[in-house]
């Protein structure tokens, strides 16, 4: 592969924001499409035209205008939790692609907003519409700019904590469904229903009555 498709180095003009607008799921993913010749470059809203001129010294291609298809370049904006009518559902949570989200099963949740990159995909999961979009003054009560390089690599570490997570959480529940299966099977003496189903089969086949 030539080293200006490489995704990893596209993956690292992007603003890491994981906000899926570009039509894949996370930049990660749409860096490796651009990188096959699969994705334009211009698909990137929270990028906008800065990322459109970076990728396309990058790979050579031309700077074509945002694709209005994907959406529209506009200031930051970050999350913010109606807290009076937010019921602890935890929905948002998950959603959630760099944790900047606080919050409990029936507790007030309430967001990070430094940490929020304004994905938005914290509001479709809400049930009751509590979420909603703000103009971003996380920085000392001022506009922040767009998400240059430093912020970038920052969302994407809180993102791959974000995967690790959620892996582990998954291990971890595998892990004890396991333990269950294993205590079941020392209380029943038998592995499991199929071993118990392929046991009498076998004694069936032998010509020995099944019990």
């Amino acid at each position: 592969m030539h080293p200006a498709l490489d995704p990893t180095a596209i993956n690292a003009l992007l603003p890491q924001t994981q906000c899926t607008r570009c039509g894949y799921q996370g930049c990660l993913p749409y860096a490796q499409a651009i990188a096959r010749g699969e994705a334009e470059i211009n698909q990137c809203p929270p990028g906008g035209q800065t990322t459109i001129a970076a990728l396309a010294q990058l790979t050579g291609r031309a700077a074509l205008p945002l694709n209005p298809a994907n959406g529209v370049e506009k200031p930051r904006e970050v999350a913010f939790i109606l807290e009076d009518h937010c019921i602890g559902c935890t929905k948002c949570l998950p959603a959630c692609p760099v944790d900047a989200i606080l919050g409990a099963n029936k507790r007030m949740h309430t967001v990070i907003a430094i940490e929020c990159t304004g994905c938005e995909l914290c509001i479709a999961p809400c049930p009751v519409d509590c979420i909603v979009m703000l103009p971003d003054t996380a920085l000392n009560g001022h506009a922040r700019g767009p998400i240059d390089a430093l912020e970038a690599a920052h969302f994407r570490h809180r993102y791959d904590e974000h995967l690790a997570r959620i892996e582990r959480r998954r291990e971890e529940q595998s892990a004890t469904i396991e333990a269950k299966r294993e205590d079941l099977k020392r209380e029943t003496g038998a592995s499991t229903l199929a071993d118990a189903i392929a046991r009498a089969k076998a004694r069936r086949l032998a010509g020995d009555p099944v019990r």
